[in-house]
């Protein structure tokens, strides 16, 4: 078992054009892979760049550069989108990510403790050529023995400048002959202005790259196996990684710490006209019943009918002459009344899940009843504007397609790739690259990239929409250095109308996202009147005074809005008001709120969390989220919930990882280990020296853990339960399917239930799905395997239905293996025979011990039909049930059981 580090993303290989790229059998099988799955993996370095739809995955024909200029570029796609700008005295071939890495294991008879890193020999690093590259750096070696010379056209950052390194070194090529060239997007203008100005490879961030590889390397392969140690086999760490767990870790702890205050917000509804108070507030009351289909009328509606009828809706400001702040229910009451409210019943109940005062909820139920006058008191209207934002970097490109389109960070990141690397425009354009390099920190636009805008702004919807000067925007990382432009189209006249039927509809959506955004950022503000009215009670005698406020405002000008859209939100349009004017009352309404604990991070919020803590940069942010969710350290709360939390694996490694290296695992030391990769690569630090001064410390931690951590299973809490066998106290315990109760006198008593996230027994849940064996119901559990559903009748039914742990629906029955004749070119075994969506397949019946497979395709055509005809006669042998709910509705594969009631008799036995 070894352990491996990934510095950027990990997003799959497609093929490239057949006159450009030399695939090997290995990339044509991950091709395929790809294609399933719409990823590609780049190598075992890390980079790998998605690509757009190129022109098939068949094997090139052998390239011919003799006499000519080879260009070698990261992808197939780039390669074809590059060849379309260069003569024809270029040969442009792509090398897929990395060809070099550090070995991820020792050859045999060694036993250093990090493979590829000589720790006692200054980390003197030891590359190879990555197997599945073998082939493709064969093709590479000819081609540049032929050529005239060699141009390194892969990207622009740090990763960008190590694959150029280890492309020279590779096919030993002089690295002082090799001319480096760069550019921030795929247009003819781009790409011969970096071909006019080559340079040397830039040693300085190779050696950042480099440093932050070993780094890597170093934490991985040396506290991971402290993890299967102390707490599971299989389990890994990460530098950056880790560090992201604990900013989850430490956010649920701030969630569960969190005791909510109560407070009172007391509302009122006004007309305009006094009299005609007392019908509109009947028809308001019959309004808000009726809404569709039971739910309650959302906000956005409850304005548009205030706006619909002239009435006004208005908080509670002052009360009895100071401002309205109220943590107790009796004095709301008791100002409620004094404003009109008439009370005709109270509701109260317990929360049992909820802490301090949240636990007791209220509420009051009234109508209006002798209201004193109403009048308005004051109305202030002033103009405000709406600067537009700043064009996009990689952090708030992520953060809005997360927010406005629902992406993840990997698929947003995957589609700017195919954006950049160039897509295919149908007619006289060909393949062309839509958008600049979307690994960015820094928000500056080119001179010509401002000036293109304001033209087309001023020709498209006038002059009034382009300020007199162009905007300007600074970047809130000082040290923004991944690329020197912000993400912006590559030409403005290219709109997302103009080529929607060339892309897919994500690429469609996220084009249109990032063109809208730098057009606006070179936009006039816009311009709203914002109007606040003060409503104010006349009562009589000595009662206290009320005083309500309502805001409302007006769109005067759309300026950037014209193309990012106008934002989302309930806008009250205000009536017209004068001065001293009586209004009437129709509803007041006291409300009980409570303050909200820290919200639990999403994708996105995560990622603003990593940038604004300077942990991680443009190109890790992506994989550095998606790495934590892979390892089962952190989860979606729900299916359709896209906030993240903790599990209990996360909890039990992050606060063992801290115990051991509380200086690894702070953020402002990986926030400091950042600044001096930056250093290195802006500054000519010494490489070796920083990895010196890191791992001195390091060492000594990781020693002392080996002696000193407690083991995660000896580790006991207890528990405010008693067992269910014997009546001990029982303890919470770590297992392999996280924390569990366990009875305090095991292993005399083996009582164990699994918990849910408050720490109480999980009973088991009866589902709607019908048992397909005796049509009993069935219960959802989690047993070693992860979640599935079991009879109810369990053990004198042994009914199961498996629970797909990503998608939370059945996984249906299927016929079993059909064991063939034929025979496993591993170890000879005989070949089990299998079926799915997209056909027959084969792999060998000894798996897991051998996992020999052989392609449906690679099969004799007699063979396959002898085969087809003896799996027909084995699926009419073997039946499959339906699956079924227990109100006999049929179910497909995407369904997901619902709950419909708890068994309180018992709890599970099934052992976390």
């Amino acid at each position: 078992m070894f352990y491996h580090i990934w510095t950027d993303e990990s997003l799959g290989i497609e093929g490239g054009p057949e006159n450009v790229l030399p695939v090997n059998k290995m990339a044509k099988k991950r091709t395929k892979a790809a294609r399933k799955s719409g990823v590609r993996s780049g190598g075992s370095a890390g980079r790998g760049k998605s690509v757009a739809r190129s022109g098939g995955s068949k094997r090139a024909a052998a390239v011919d550069a003799s006499g000519k200029h080879l260009v070698i570029v990261e992808s197939p796609t780039k390669a074809k989108t590059i060849k379309r700008y260069l003569g024809p005295g270029y040969v442009v071939m792509a090398s897929v990510g990395h060809v070099r890495d550090l070995p991820p294991r020792n050859p045999k008879g060694s036993r250093a403790p990090v493979p590829g890193v000589n720790l006692e020999d200054d980390f003197e690093p030891t590359y190879e050529i990555l197997s599945e590259k073998r082939k493709t750096v064969t093709d590479l070696k000819k081609a540049a023995k032929q050529a005239a010379e060699v141009w390194l056209a892969t990207d622009l950052d740090r990763e960008g400048e190590a694959i150029a390194w280890h492309l020279v070194h590779a096919l030993g090529y002089p690295e002082e002959e090799a001319k480096r060239v760069v550019f921030n997007a795929i247009t003819k203008a781009e790409i011969e202005q970096a071909f006019a100005r080559p340079r040397p490879i830039d040693s300085n961030k190779v050696s950042a790259q480099q440093a932050r590889r070993i780094l890597d390397r170093i934490v991985g392969y040396q506290v991971s196996p402290l993890l299967w140690k102390k707490v599971a086999g299989g389990l890994s760490a990460g530098r950056v990684q880790s560090v992201a767990v604990r900013l989850v870790v430490e956010r649920e702890d701030q969630i569960d710490a969190f005791v909510p205050d109560e407070f009172w917000k007391i509302t009122g509804v006004f007309a305009i006209d006094p009299r005609a108070a007392g019908d509109l507030g009947r028809d308001w009351d019959g309004w808000l019943a009726q809404g569709l289909e039971g739910k309650a009328r959302t906000v956005k509606e409850q304005v548009a009918w205030l706006s619909d009828n002239h009435c006004i809706k208005a908080d509670l400001v002052e009360f009895g002459g100071k401002p309205f702040k109220c943590p107790n229910r009796d004095r709301a009451l008791e100002a409620a009344r004094a404003l009109g409210f008439a009370l005709d019943g109270t509701h109260t109940e317990e929360a049992q899940k909820a802490k301090g005062e949240a636990r007791f909820l209220c509420r009051y139920e009234g109508h209006v009843e002798s209201p004193p006058p109403y009048e308005v008191k004051s109305i202030e209207s002033t103009r405000s504007k709406s600067k537009p934002q700043a064009p996009f970097i990689t952090s708030t490109l992520q953060q809005a397609a997360a927010n406005r389109l629902g992406f993840t960070l990997q698929r947003t990141m995957r589609i700017a790739q195919q954006l950049y690397e160039g897509v295919d425009i149908h007619g006289a354009e060909g393949q062309v690259g839509l958008i600049t390099y979307m690994r960015t920190d820094s928000t500056h636009l080119s001179q010509e990239a401002i000036e293109t805008a304001r033209t087309f702004l001023a020709r498209e919807w006038g002059e009034s929409y382009v300020p007199t000067k162009p905007n300007f925007y600074s970047s809130s990382n000082k040290a923004a250095q991944e690329a020197h432009e912000a993400i912006r189209p590559t030409r403005v006249d290219i709109t997302p109308q103009r080529v929607r039927k060339d892309l897919t509809e994500d690429q469609y959506k996220l084009y249109r996202l990032i063109w809208e955004r730098y057009l606006g950022s070179q936009m006039t503000p816009a311009e709203w009147d914002v109007t606040n009215v003060l409503i104010v009670s006349r009562p009589s005698g000595r009662a206290p005074e009320g005083v309500f406020k309502a805001s409302g405002r007006t769109l005067v000008f759309d300026g950037h809005y014209k193309a990012v859209g106008l934002p989302s939100g309930e806008n009250m349009i205000l009536p017209p008001l004068s001065q001293h004017q009586s209004i009437g009352v129709f509803q007041i309404d006291p409300v009980q709120s409570f303050t909200n604990p820290p919200p639990r991070y999403t994708e996105a919020s995560l990622q603003k969390k990593l940038e604004e803590e300077g942990i991680g940069r443009p190109s890790t942010y992506a994989p550095i989220i998606q790495t934590i969710q892979d390892r089962k350290y952190v989860e979606q709360v729900a299916p359709r919930d896209r906030r993240l939390r903790a599990t209990d694996l996360g909890v039990v490694v992050t606060r063992m990882l801290t115990e051991a290296f509380p200086k690894v695992m702070d953020v402002s030391y990986t926030r400091h280990m950042e600044d001096e990769l930056d250093k290195i690569e802006s500054e000519d630090h010494d490489w070796r020296q920083m990895l010196r001064e890191f791992y001195g410390p390091f060492k000594a931690n990781l020693d002392q853990a080996h002696e000193t951590l407690q083991h995660a299973k000896a580790v006991t809490e207890p528990a405010p339960h008693h067992c269910a066998k014997c009546g001990s106290a029982t303890f919470y315990r770590f297992g392999r399917n996280g924390r569990f109760l366990s009875c305090s006198t095991y292993p005399e008593c083996d009582y164990a239930a699994p918990i849910d996230r408050e720490g109480n027994p999980l009973q088991p849940e009866l589902s709607d799905i019908a048992c397909p064996i005796c049509e009993a119901g069935m219960t959802r559990r989690v047993g070693r395997f992860g979640p599935f559903l079991g009879c109810e009748n369990y053990p004198a039914c042994k009914g199961i239905l498996k629970i797909d742990p990503k998608k939370h629906s059945v996984v249906l029955p299927k016929t079993p293996a059909l064991l063939t004749e034929l025979l496993c070119s591993k170890c000879s075994s005989p070949m089990n025979l299998r079926t799915s969506k997209r056909g027959f397949w084969l792999s060998c019946s000894t798996f897991p011990k051998c996992r020999g497979r052989t392609s449906w395709s690679s099969v004799e055509e007699p063979t396959q039909t002898a085969l087809e005809t003896a799996w027909r006669k084995h699926e009419k042998a073997n039946p499959l049930p339906q699956v079924k709910t227990i109100d006999g509705r049929v179910v497909g594969d995407d369904y997901v059981p619902q709950i419909v009631e708890a068994d309180n008799d018992s709890a599970s036995s099934d052992a976390a």
